[in-house]
């Protein structure tokens, strides 16, 4: 016997809803009132399975009105194959706001998908991505997925899949893959075996594997950082690397890409072209400038992939407020020692000396540089990096030529760009160069010198650490939690160790660096954030992607970066939505008296600063930041009048004035082009009336959250549980049946229906498994003639609300949404839709009440008693003539069924246009779930 998807069944003593049937013989059930966590898989020749009817409401088991509300907003909350326009929300875990919509609505009018998302840092554009991506697996055009991401983002991203869109990813790292491959055949690859995969880029791009990638990847990517992908036709071979595996990934034109970036243009327009190139190739011949009326076609094309939004963009988007923190942002400074300046100064000698050495030709000088630089960054990060600097050889020693020479130096010197993984940033470059025989020892001995003098300076002669724990100890009184960045692992470690000397003992203090794994990175983050006062000290290895805000809502920066993007991307662990505290604050640490802090300040640090700060948009340096800070600090240790402490400031007025000038002109016009570039594509070609239509039409089938607070309040309430309180509440289950305790899990807590949410607090949302164990309780105690239930399928009472009798009738609609490809195949799904039809009179003369009559009546109080005996028999007359109202419900479900088709063809207009069908049919009978009769205050007409 074949059994439709929707249609009920009866198996294993109850009733189900076929919700697929994946093989001929199989069929996934869904029990009739139960969890998705109860779903079954009967293979019928093995067991009996038979077509199912579900009963009409028994008349003699009469209830309090109010279940009739609690029984539709259980089934709403319940159900996870809702028939709105969007499939996925039933499916997630996350209350998307309504600006969230905006990528998912583009991506929906796109076949392939091809989208750039370069939303503000903190907005939220994974879980823009993660919608469209589960938006596509619900509605069945793709069944496999892979997020291509920094290694460092790949357990992060392995969560939000997880724990807030029901995705189960494995992860590929360098760490993995021999434990993903054990269970490949021969002729298999292991994308051929994951359905969901999360991939290191650094692992994949190199070539022997990108090959293997580009033949088996999934038809739906996910590209986080999608910036370092870019390629303007220079740059190191990681970049390049990267551009041609997004390159290759791009040919496949059928394939649906998603790129994620918070800085899309680097200030280059080359690089910034070959990104919107992996869109469409025609994107690459974009002019640089698109303003003006000749260029609205070109405008408008580019809207339709692109999508760049400032958080003032939406804070306020169609009457929703999405909070973010104010930022308190101030310079802090203190002074060398003189100890501390005097060993300043000996290395600044030093380093002046080595790098005029020419012996040994043009690589042993580039590393003789190279080592002089490392010296130097690590004396103005503390003694701790000092030491260890002056006590390592320095990586480049090995180069064999100038390219590799340079190309170990930047990255073990200078902040790497966010194209090179963070991973291992934070080590310690080393300084000895490694020079001739005859050299080697003196210079040895010179910097085990020099090593010993940096010993000397730890603790009470480093002004540095003393004047920063005296600010950081402010911060903890004024109730912040402050996360502490350095720049090199040494300096963290240092730093950590003497702050717990100096702080107050009940403050917790841990540091983090890229010598632990990413795993125990969060751990440790955890562990530190149950003391109630705590500091944490780490490197740049959490200034990416990690989300920090639930335990900290303040950054100092110790150790200032050469990179001004990655001052901000520091910021953005705490400055982003969600934090609970309304303000937080930035410290910028520097020394007023050592040439390498100033010189960084104000070149870089200081104009980022003022651009983001009168734009409200943080602007990438638009030309070569590592060469210019070369330049300045080559011409500091070159000019013989150069050398002494205190002439920096000079220094830079007579010689990089017109560096620093030529730099900032050009820093200033690449933020009048980005600001024009986010006006334009702040979102214009989706409309907010457009998205206020498909959000409406998502709140009718799955719920608005404004009512979640109600049905909490009330299915607790009726369990003879407590609430105290609005938002927040206080929530108390121990009175409550044994069962509903087990499923939701604790028994007292406070919970929130809005953001931000403190710690120690539960996010209440209409996906939560809270939510979700309380609705699913209701909903089978009531449905289950065998159980006990405050919640009854039938009630009546006398209200004031109507002047005749209205009867409402809650009604569960079930679909086949049908997704027929242009090939011929076809994929089927389960949809359901809660509805509460109502009509006054009596069944032989029923008169239908419009949608919005009826939700008024749900709001119905009772203001005249009746007798269980009288409720019992109003109902009875009602359900005894319900073949009278079926033919109004079966053309209720056949309409229904036509506004779902239409919902699905409206979003997704592109895939119907490439030959993409559905059809949506509805299973009949619809499910009776429960009958109420309202009857005026005063006799009964």
């Amino acid at each position: 016997m074949s059994f439709p998807i929707g249609s009920l069944v009866r198996a294993r003593g109850r009733e189900w809803v076929v919700e697929s049937a994946p093989e001929d013989n199989l069929l996934i059930l869904k029990p009739l009132g139960g969890a998705d966590a109860e779903k079954a898989g009967i293979y019928l020749p093995l067991e009996n399975v038979e077509a199912a009817t579900f009963a009409l409401p028994d008349p003699a088991n009469v209830g309090d009105f109010l279940s009739c509300r609690l029984l539709r907003d259980a089934v709403r909350l319940s159900s996870r194959a809702t028939a709105g326009p969007f499939r996925c929300f039933g499916r997630i875990l996350v209350e998307p706001r309504p600006y969230q919509l905006v990528p998912l609505l583009m991506a929906l009018k796109l076949d392939p998908i091809r989208l750039l998302i370069a939303d503000d840092v903190g907005v939220g554009k994974t879980i823009e991505a993660c919608l469209v991506a589960r938006e596509m697996l619900d509605r069945g055009e793709v069944d496999r997925l892979v997020v291509l991401c920094p290694p460092q983002l790949a357990e992060q991203w392995q969560g939000e899949l997880l724990q807030k869109f029901h995705i189960e990813a494995e992860l590929l790292l360098t760490s993995t893959v021999r434990r993903l491959e054990k269970r490949r055949r021969v002729d298999e690859s292991v994308f051929d075996i994951y359905p969901f995969l999360i991939v290191s880029t650094d692992y994949i791009k190199a070539e022997r594997r990108r090959d293997e990638f580009l033949r088996a990847c999934p038809d739906f990517v996910i590209v986080d950082e999608a910036h370092t992908f870019a390629f303007s036709g220079m740059g190191r071979s990681g970049r390049h690397q990267r551009h041609q595996l997004l390159k290759g990934l791009a040919k496949k034109e059928d394939r649906h890409l998603l790129l994620v970036t918070a800085t899309p243009h680097s200030g280059k327009e080359d690089a910034f072209r070959s990104l919107l190139g992996f869109l469409k190739t025609e994107f690459t011949q974009l002019p640089d400038d698109l303003s003006g009326p000749g260029n609205t076609h070109h405008r408008r094309e580019l809207a339709k992939h692109f999508v760049q939004r400032r958080r003032g963009d939406i804070e306020h988007y169609l009457g929703t407020d999405t909070p973010f923190p104010d930022r308190e942002a101030r310079e802090e400074t203190y002074k060398l020692s003189t100890d501390y300046k005097k060993f300043f100064q000996k290395v600044l000698d030093y380093a002046r000396e080595t790098v005029r050495d020419d012996e040994g030709g043009q690589v042993r000088q580039r590393v003789r540089w190279w080592s002089a630089l490392a010296l130097l960054r690590s004396l103005a990060s503390s003694p701790a990096a000092a030491e260890a600097t002056l006590s390592n050889r320095a990586k480049s020693a090995e180069a064999e030529n100038l390219k590799d020479a340079d190309e170990i130096g930047r990255r073990s010197v200078l902040d790497v760009d966010q194209a090179e993984s963070m991973e291992g940033a934070d080590v310690i470059p080393g300084s000895d160069p490694g020079d001739g025989i005859g050299e080697e020892p003196r210079t040895r001995r010179r910097l085990r010198e020099m090593a010993r003098l940096a010993v000397s300076l730890k603790g009470a002669k480093d002004e540095k650490l003393k004047t920063a724990a005296a600010l950081i100890r402010e911060l903890i009184n004024d109730g912040f939690s402050p996360i502490v960045f350095c720049r090199f692992i040494p300096t963290a470690e240092y730093l950590a160790e003497e702050l717990r000397k100096r702080l107050p003992k009940d403050v917790a203090t841990a540091a983090v660096t890229g010598l632990i794994p990413p795993a125990e990175r969060e751990e440790r983050i955890l562990e530190l954030a149950r003391s109630p006062r705590h500091v944490l000290v780490c490197t740049d290895c959490l200034s990416e992607g990690i989300n920090l805000q639930d335990q900290f809502d303040a950054v100092f920066h110790y150790d200032l970066s050469w990179n001004p993007t990655r001052h901000e991307q520091r910021e953005g662990r705490v400055d982003r939505f969600g934090q609970e505290k309304p303000v937080v604050r930035i410290l910028t640490y520097y020394g007023t008296d050592n040439q390498i802090d100033g010189i960084v300040l104000d070149v870089l640090l200081r104009k980022h600063e003022s651009i983001r700060s009168s734009l409200g948009i943080s602007v990438p340096v638009p030309f070569d930041s590592e060469q210019l800070v070369e330049a300045i600090f080559e011409g500091l240790l070159l000019r013989e009048d150069a050398g002494r402490i205190g002439q920096q400031m000079r220094l830079f007025e007579e010689f990089f004035r017109p560096h620093k000038e030529k730099a900032h002109r050009e820093w200033e016009r690449s933020a009048e082009r980005e600001k024009r570039s986010r006006k334009m594509f702040a979102q214009e070609t989706i409309k907010p009336e457009e998205v206020e239509k498909e959000l409406e039409a998502t709140k009718t089938v799955s719920g608005s959250g404004s009512h979640l607070p109600g049905f909490i309040g009330s299915a607790i309430r009726i369990h003879r549980g407590t609430v105290l309180g609005t938002d927040p509440v206080e929530i108390d289950l121990s009175e409550t049946p044994r069962a509903l305790r087990d499923r939701v899990g604790d028994e007292t807590f406070k919970a929130r229906f809005s953001m931000p949410v403190p710690e120690g607090q539960v996010y209440l949302t209409r996906s939560h498994p809270i939510t979700e164990a309380l609705a699913n309780y209701v909903l089978e105690t009531a449905l289950d003639p065998q159980m006990e239930s405050p919640v009854r399928r039938c009630g009546a009472i006398r209200t004031g609300f109507v002047d005749t009798r209205t009867t409402l009738l809650v009604v569960r609609f079930r679909f086949q949404l049908s997704l027929i490809e242009a090939g011929g195949r076809t994929r089927e799904n389960l949809a359901e839709e809660c509805r509460v039809l109502a009509f006054e009179g009596s069944p032989q003369q029923a008169q239908w009440l419009p949608e919005d009559r009826v939700e008024a009546l749900l709001a119905a109080t009772p203001d005249a008693n009746i007798l269980p005996e009288q409720a019992s028999g109003f109902a009875n007359r009602v359900l005894s003539e319900y073949a009278l109202l079926e033919p109004h419900v079966f053309d209720t479900a056949r309409e229904l069924a036509g506004e779902v088709l239409a919902a699905h063809q409206r979003v997704r207009k592109a895939a119907v246009m490439k030959g993409i069908r559905y059809s949506v049919d509805p299973k009949l009978p619809p499910d009776i779930l429960g009958a109420y009769v309202l009857l005026p205050a005063q006799g009964v007409s």
